[in-house]
């Protein structure tokens, strides 16, 4: 991990990093990785105060860039978005896919075919 840009801003007790990741010949980072080595690119950085977002990598292309927000205390970190944390929070639950709605064709056959059976003996 590259970084490009350190910007420091006091005022929300926090660092913000752009970083481009060049990982050719390896999938793309996951989101684990990028924050441990945005951690590790900060001195004195507590990997549970590190959020990355603006996650992008282009298609076809073997480099992810980001930003990745490096804070100061828990304190200050509490102003972060709710999703976000929800995200980066080690005991996160990966929620189930949610089921495909029926079509309203499919639904119209399944009903024809019950009635069909529900016949009797005929």
């Amino acid at each position: 991990m590259e970084v490009t840009e350190r910007k420091e801003n006091p005022l929300l007790d926090r660092v913000e990093i752009r970083f481009v990741w060049n990982h050719a010949n390896s999938p793309t980072p996951s989101l684990a990785d990028m924050r441990s080595a945005a951690a590790k690119a900060e001195p004195g950085a507590k990997e549970e105060l590190v959020f990355v977002k603006e996650v992008s990598t282009r298609f076809g292309m073997p480099q992810t860039t980001g930003i990745a927000l490096v804070y100061g205390s828990a304190e200050s970190a509490e102003f972060e978005h709710e999703y976000l944390k929800a995200r980066h929070s080690p005991d996160k639950e990966s929620p189930a896919p949610p089921k495909p709605k029926p079509l309203e064709e499919d639904v119209a056959e399944e009903e024809d075919s019950e009635e069909e059976s529900e016949g009797g003996d005929e």
